[in-house]
């Protein structure tokens, strides 16, 4: 059965869906703003292709962030891949740690962004405006293509908890 967190088609317009609890493996930031995410993703990604690349991390999925609070002001960062088990404890690599994590599971309304990164922000206006029941207070962006990909073909599928 494939997680409905990540098809492998694009969500063709927001669709609700219900999120299962998958296990992450993450780089955690805490208290950073919008200012904060190059460097986090600059850091935080290619810590986790290393363990990819070592054979300690094997992602099941694409990679993602997910966003904890006020997107446009403070807020807490994950960055990192669905995994079959999450860690149990804390894993070296280079200056960060990676740790567990988890989808938070219940409803959630979902939508595709083909194009640039810098589409985004208009994205989750878009997805924001749409949602029948107040977001939870958690975003999340899955990097469906590889960032290296021409910039107007890049899919991200965007998912908002909402409250139920």
């Amino acid at each position: 059965m494939t997680d409905p967190a990540f098809p492998e088609e694009p969500f063709s317009a927001p669709t609700p869906i219900e999120l299962a609890a998958t296990p992450l493996t993450v780089v955690r930031y805490e208290g950073i703003g919008l200012e904060g995410l190059p460097a986090a993703f600059d850091e935080g990604f290619p810590a986790l292709g290393n363990l990819v690349g070592s054979g300690a991390l094997d992602p099941t999925g694409p990679a993602l962030a997910m966003y904890h609070g006020d997107p446009d002001g403070i807020f807490d960062l994950e960055v990192g891949f669905p995994v079959a088990t999450a860690l149990a404890g804390p894993l070296p690599a280079g200056d960060v740690s990676v740790v567990g994590s988890q989808l938070p599971a219940g409803p959630a309304l979902a939508t595709t962004h083909v194009g640039t990164y810098d589409g985004l922000g208009a994205a989750w206006a878009d997805l924001t405006a749409q949602a029948a029941a107040s977001p939870s207070g958690v975003w999340i962006e899955v990097y469906v293509t590889d960032p290296s990909e021409a910039p107007e073909a890049l899919r991200t599928d965007l998912i908002l908890p909402v409250k139920a």
